[in-house]
């Protein structure tokens, strides 16, 4: 890890957010600026969220800084989360730190925002390092990964359809719940009563071992239609207000199991005691909950505070302190991509 003082941008959705990092462990200035403006719209609009973006990030740099006690002219390199993410968002914070990286002449990286989640919990317990089976859980993303060490990662399993956030947000757009839908599920997931609505578990069977091509990977989108097909069932009959919790806690019950299943095979497979929990919707408690239980107390399992867990410039500069310490650097070639393939994954 390098020990220069480091300034990252997060701009790959629709939050904002700068963080100054000393060093591999001190963040001494985080700031994450949130839109509320696509709840009206049930889900994030893109050029609504770059356009956002711009009007902010300057601001939210000036109050990172001001946080940290310094200025520009004290960073010593810069970093910004160059992909995966909305192409528009992530130019926003790619232009701006390659603009201010060139004007100081200091050097700069472009980080993954994958990768970035995998670092979040680092920088709250050091124990948390490799090797570790890493489960990356978020809007866009369903990722199962064996870590082996830092830059060292063996995709075990992903999603083969809409990533387990995404999932939540569509079942809550169904249940008449609005957005962002996994902390409304979440919540009325706790009233509710999940063997009302036996949802099976996807993607996980009988029979299935190490060697079947499902084994590892997970699926949500046959879960959202049986939602779909039960919530117009209730419709016809009138009685779908009074099913909502019930309904919230059997998909949730659907989601936890398949995750944590899976989870447990890489566990058991690699031989890894030790799980990190990175994304959105590891800010799920019955998932934590859930797959703590099932390690036991012979294993830990990391899992990152809220704000850490969301989009956030302390993990992506955490990542930079990885990168750079190791001599990588960014030319001014650097661009964005919406797609762009992990590192360091075999």
């Amino acid at each position: 890890m390098s020990d220069l003082t480091i300034l990252a941008v997060e701009t790959s959705c629709d939050d904002t957010s700068a963080a100054v990092l000393n060093g591999a462990h001190d963040v001494v200035g985080h700031v994450i600026a949130t839109q509320d403006m696509h709840a009206e719209f049930g889900g994030v609009v893109p050029e609504v969220a770059s356009r956002a973006q711009l009007r902010v990030i300057d601001t939210v740099v000036g109050q990172t800084l001001e946080q940290a006690g310094l200025s520009l002219d004290d960073i010593d390199a810069f970093a910004v989360t160059a992909g995966p993410g909305l192409i528009g968002s992530l130019l926003v914070g790619v232009n701006w730190v390659k603009a201010v990286a060139y004007a100081l002449g200091r050097p700069f990286i472009g980080v993954h925002h994958m990768e970035a989640h995998l670092f979040a919990s680092v920088l709250e317990d050091e124990r948390a390092q490799p090797p570790f089976v890493a489960l990356l859980v978020s809007g866009g993303h369903t990722l199962l990964l064996h870590v082996r060490d830092w830059g060292r990662y063996r995709l075990l399993g992903q999603t083969r359809d809409d990533a387990a956030g995404e999932a939540f947000d569509k079942v809550a757009r169904l249940l008449g719940l609005g957005y962002p839908g996994g902390p409304a599920i979440e919540r009325l997931a706790r009233e509710g009563d999940a063997a009302r609505h036996p949802f099976p578990v996807p993607m996980v069977r009988t029979g299935q071992i190490e060697e079947s091509d499902d084994y590892y990977d997970m699926s949500f989108s046959g879960l959202k239609t049986a939602v779909l097909m039960r919530v117009r069932e209730l419709e016809k009959e009138g009685g779908l207000d009074r099913e909502v919790s019930h309904l919230s806690a059997a998909f949730q019950r659907a989601v936890v199991e398949q995750l944590a299943e899976k989870t447990m095979r890489a566990v058991r497979s690699t031989g890894c005691q030790r799980v990190v929990l990175g994304g959105g919707v590891a800010r799920n408690k019955a998932l934590a909950e859930r797959i703590k239980g099932r390690v036991g107390r012979t294993g830990l399992v990391f899992v990152p505070s809220p704000r850490l867990a969301t989009d956030n410039a302390a993990m992506v500069a955490r990542a930079a302190s990885f990168r750079l310490g190791r001599g990588e650097r960014s030319g001014l070639a650097l661009n964005a991509r919406a797609d762009l393939p992990m590192p360091g994954v075999v």
